[in-house]
């Protein structure tokens, strides 16, 4: 492991780096909302028929 090869490189990727603008940024964050959403939404429906329709569940 070459310690200062490693701090070079890392340097260098946080000079490349930017902060996002507002809109790329308001796009990420809709999307991943979108998801989180999706996923609780299906986890609700999984609970649902699990717990309402006979011999669906343990």
């Amino acid at each position: 492991m070459d310690v200062p090869y490693d701090l070079t490189s890392y340097v260098r990727v946080l000079k490349l780096a930017s902060t996002p603008s507002w809109e790329e940024f308001s796009r990420v964050a809709l999307i991943a909302g979108a998801g989180v959403v999706l996923v609780g939404l299906l986890g609700f429906l999984i609970f649902v028929v699990m717990n309402f329709l006979p011999g669906a569940g343990a």
